[in-house]
């Protein structure tokens, strides 16, 4: 057998893969017009904070649109002008991909695992497109662990579906919104784990909080 020996200088060139998830309103939508020139795959119709951008969309509404808009991006020469996609927001298409499975399953319990499967070949497939960056949001999930803390992480429906989504992505952040000292609220990107939010940084280039800039994020990554 023939070994493909590979080095992994230069792999960002590949494009950049990043996971950001945060509680509702935060603005993980607002980010994707500062990605280099992004097409969205939207499931969660919440579109309006970025109306004035002018991004082109794909509403996912359906197991097949979504399948269809993978093959366009994937193989069609329209979409190759586009260095970035998004996926708004992940969460919501489990669920499209859930209601699928439970259209055709017996048991709710067979609709779970199916969706499981079905996600995790979707998130590695859109995650391994190459020449693209792929920016996935994510709804935010708050938990208690043994001793009553909260702890917060990426939402899927499905709990072990939850718990696996960050394993795919090098870079996990935090969209965080906090008030300055004078009640003003301030948005940044939390890169690096605090033992309450999750959130890591692979390339190991950000720093422990950036502005809400994807491109800037981006470019650093890639420096």
């Amino acid at each position: 057998m023939a070994i493909n020996l590979r080095s992994t200088k230069g792999l960002h060139t590949n494009g950049v893969k990043l996971l950001v998830y945060g509680n509702a309103g935060a603005g993980k939508t607002s980010l994707i017009p500062t990605l280099p020139t992004p097409i969205v795959l939207s499931a969660e119709g919440g579109l309006l904070s970025i109306a004035d951008a002018d991004v082109p969309f794909i509403e996912v509404n359906s197991y097949d649109t979504l399948m269809e808009a993978y093959r366009w991006i994937t193989e069609s020469d329209e979409s190759k002008h586009f260095e970035s996609i998004a996926l708004d927001s992940i969460s919501e298409i489990a669920e499209v991909v859930l209601n699928y499975e439970k259209k055709i399953a017996k048991d709710p319990r067979q609709a779970y695992g199916a969706m499981q499967e079905q996600m995790t070949d979707l998130i590695r497939a859109f995650r391994d497109i190459p020449n693209k960056h792929v920016y996935f949001t994510a709804k935010c999930e708050k938990a208690s662990d043994e001793t009553g803390r909260l702890l917060y992480a990426p939402s899927m429906p499905g709990n072990k579906t939850g718990q696996q989504l960050p394993y795919f992505f090098d870079e996990v952040l935090a969209l965080r919104v906090e008030k300055d000292a004078d009640g003003n609220p301030q948005r940044a990107l939390m890169c690096d784990s605090d033992g309450i939010w999750l959130a890591k940084d692979r390339s190991g280039k950000l720093d422990g909080w950036e502005a809400p800039d994807l491109g800037a994020i981006i470019a650093k990554i890639g420096a």
